[in-house]
């Protein structure tokens, strides 16, 4: 961290230029306790503690970490995903749009020692995996990967699109099915002024999936609800604003929310009291059913970025912010919401245009990552904030066009991490932190005396 200090010494950010990294509050009586796992700009997956101690730490090449459940690993505790390798891309420079050359060569699970227990690349299509955003791991043993596929398609502006694919993969690194999303198109929801709108996107990258969960098990299914049958898969598109869940039998979208809202206005807030019917979400991420033994289980919780996105571009408040929504997926409607407003803030507050993810806990309270900021916190139903945690760990860069040295401490994706994830041993402390006054919190000023 010394040499990290000495580089964001150099030149103040473009934000605020000092304030506090690490944990900056946390009530241990209201706070779910437990592990926080996420990778920073120094290429690492941490696992840290509400205290902000880094207790492990896995190599990761593209800052995507994930946890693997003991259930799916055989009782293992500690696997992760993580990427391993990255590599210059084959043929995406020919791909209008494509700004990152780079695409990720080898995805791997390593055990809690580090070790690669499982890795997909080389028997991937074109030898290289092309993963992003997501994965998960199967009952079956099986893992599914959602990743890029660099091809042609029928009426499209571009040459080639950056299209979405899930690949299942056995344990053997070997692809058994799979799903392309311009296969799909015309289940998604378009009307057709605005799938002529998709398919002469100025970019190739025109759905930008970022998102893979299985559906799990759910009192719908239970009920008889085929549509969310526990194999099912689910996705959302960032580009596009939807939400769909595919049967896996099939490879048919079975449910979609989006990509048409009830409409915002871009002058106003948008409503607050719930329940209502789910409003215009525009650029979402981390889209998921809340697990079963958990508040709210079966409905879907979702990180709403309210950035600019959609076919075409969805009118959202000007001077709104963020939310985190949780719908009943069977009535579309709004059942609980986090917004800047819920913990005492302005709208804006609350803001990340991209990247992103939200978590129910079990005791009520929700996990949030605001992304853009690298900002992790826990809020009550009610909205008071009982952790807070501002990750340290920058990506140090330099401008292409001015030379200037880059610091950016954002977090694509951080999830918390129960207790008995991990072997016993692991230390943790759950120390209070009392966060200042701001409003008389001032640093040193040397004096003037002579």
């Amino acid at each position: 961290m010394i040499a990290l200090g000495t580089a964001l010494s150099v030149s103040a950010l473009s934000g605020p230029s000092v304030f506090p990294t690490g944990t900056t509050r946390y009530d241990p009586s209201k706070a779910y306790n437990s592990f926080v796992l996420f990778s920073g700009g120094d290429n690492i997956a941490h696992l840290i503690d509400l205290n902000g101690n880094s207790v492990h730490e896995w190599p990761d090449a593209a800052s995507h970490s994930t946890l693997i459940n003991p259930a799916l690993t055989g009782g293992k505790l500690g696997h992760v995903f993580v990427t391993q390798e990255t590599t210059e891309g084959k043929g995406t420079d020919l791909v209008p749009g494509q700004v990152s050359k780079k695409i990720t060569k080898t995805i791997a699970e390593l055990d809690w020692d580090g070790k690669t227990v499982w890795r997909f690349g080389d028997k991937a299509p074109g030898g290289a995996a092309q993963q992003h955003h997501d994965w998960a791991r199967l009952p079956n043993g099986n893992t599914v990967v959602l990743a890029n596929l660099v091809h042609p398609v029928k009426g499209f502006k571009q040459a080639q699109v950056l299209d979405d694919v899930i690949y299942e993969v056995n344990p053997a690194g070997e692809v058994v099915w799979k799903w392309i999303a311009s296969e799909h198109l015309n289940e998604f929801g378009f009307t057709p002024a605005e799938l002529k709108l998709v398919r002469n996107a100025e970019i190739a990258d025109y759905l930008h999936v970022n998102n893979l969960k299985v559906v799990g098990p759910n009192h719908w299914y239970a009920a008889g609800d085929q549509r969310f049958h526990p194999d099912n898969l689910l996705i959302d598109a960032r580009n596009a604003n939807f939400i769909i869940i595919i049967e896996r039998k099939t490879g048919k979208v079975v449910w979609n929310l989006g990509p048409h809202y009830q409409a915002a206005s871009i002058e106003e807030q948008q409503a607050r009291k719930v329940p209502r019917p789910v409003d215009q979400i525009s650029a979402q991420h981390d889209a998921h059913i809340i697990p079963e033994g958990l508040p709210g289980a079966g409905n879907l919780l979702v990180f709403d970025n309210q950035g600019i996105a959609g076919y075409p571009p969805a009118p959202v408040p000007r001077t709104g912010g963020s939310r985190v929504l949780e719908i009943d997926p069977i009535k579309k409607e709004i059942v609980w919401q986090y917004t800047g407003e819920s913990s005492g803030g302005p709208s804006w507050s609350f803001r990340s245009t991209h990247i992103s993810a939200a978590r129910r806990l079990p005791n009520g309270n929700t996990f949030i990552d605001e992304g853009q900021s690298g900002r992790l916190f826990q809020v009550t139903a009610d909205g008071d904030i009982v952790w807070e945690y501002i990750n340290p760990y920058f990506r140090i860069g330099k401008d292409a066009l001015t030379g200037r040295a880059t610091a950016n401490n954002s977090v694509y994706r951080g999830q918390p991490v129960p207790y008995d994830w991990v072997p016993a041993s692991t230390p943790h402390s759950e120390n209070p932190v009392s966060a200042p006054d701001l409003s008389k919190f001032r640093l040193p000023v040397a004096s003037n005396k002579p």
